[in-house]
């Protein structure tokens, strides 16, 4: 996990960065590199995959790093960068092959969690991520951002290159389809 510290500095490395040093970028991807993962493994949902997203949003972010006006967070920017790839590359990997998802998952652990919710969430995690899987990825993408990590109808929309209405029809599809993959499961069980 990052340090605070790092944190604290990321001002002075993006303006050093934007200046074409490369240290003060490592630095920055040193201390966004775990959410930057994180996001992408939610969005691709493998870990390979979510590992080459990681490294290309790095790269496009440095490309693009002179261009950082800072009107965001550079936490923020990356997850728009990051989402972006991830779409990018999960639509070329789709073209490529039509195959289902590898079904062996790993989810990071969540953080600040009492032991009790970490153990149910454990529990339910790899039922979850099973029936995310089932998801087509132009609607999982929108649960995963809308419910994880709490983007607006209008952001989501933006990024994907969507309008608001299908980024809605997505999420309540989704939303659908989970509940009703977790509940036919619990009847099975």
């Amino acid at each position: 996990m990052p340090s605070r510290e790092v944190r604290r500095d990321d001002g002075d490395l993006i303006d050093a960065a934007r200046r074409g040093d490369a240290n003060a970028f490592g630095s920055l991807v040193e201390a966004h590199q775990h959410e930057v993962y994180t996001l992408a493994l939610r969005l691709v949902g493998e870990r390979e995959m979510a590992a080459d997203v990681a490294q290309e949003a790095f790269v496009r972010a440095w490309r693009a790093m002179p261009n950082f006006r800072g009107d965001a967070r550079f936490g923020t920017w990356m997850h728009r960068i990051t989402v972006n790839t991830a779409w990018t590359m999960r639509r070329r990997e789709l073209r490529r092959r039509h195959e289902e998802l590898d079904p062996d998952r790993h989810a990071p652990e969540a953080a600040g969690v009492d032991p009790l919710e970490m153990i149910e969430a454990a529990d339910a995690r790899p039922r979850l991520m099973a029936a995310l899987d089932e998801l087509s990825p132009s609607v999982r993408i929108v649960v995963v951002l809308k419910d994880v990590y709490d983007w607006s109808h209008g952001e989501i929309a933006t990024h994907l290159g969507i309008t608001v209405t299908a980024a809605k029809v997505r999420l309540h599809r989704g939303r659908k389809q989970l509940r009703d993959l977790l509940w036919e499961e619990r009847r099975r069980a």
